[in-house]
């Protein structure tokens, strides 16, 4: 869900709500623990609510918990990480021809 809110600022509950096999009522109660921990923040548009993703929470964990060293050798491995999937990815979609 926070993918969807970054990705289409201002994206609707119900739009949200619409991509996945859950009810209503789940969607709102997932999103109302995401804006308790201030990472999604929502504004009344008449009868919808806009959501806004926040990044400054996530931030702040990563200044707090890495140094240079560390950000560093983490940019590594997800960089082997996105490579490894990116080629798997390649790999099965030539099996399938």
């Amino acid at each position: 869900m926070l993918d969807l809110v970054k990705l289409q600022p201002g994206i609707g509950v119900g739009e949200v709500a619409g991509h996945f096999d859950v009810s209503r009522i789940a969607v709102m109660k997932h999103l109302a623990v995401l804006e308790d921990a201030n990472l999604v923040t929502s504004e009344k548009d008449g009868r919808t609510r806009r959501l806004y993703f926040n990044p400054i929470p996530i931030q702040m964990i990563y200044d707090r918990w890495s140094d240079e060293y560390s950000a560093y050798w983490g940019s590594q491995v997800t960089g082997i990480k996105y490579l490894a999937e990116s080629k798997n990815l390649t790999h099965k979609t030539k099996k399938k021809r």
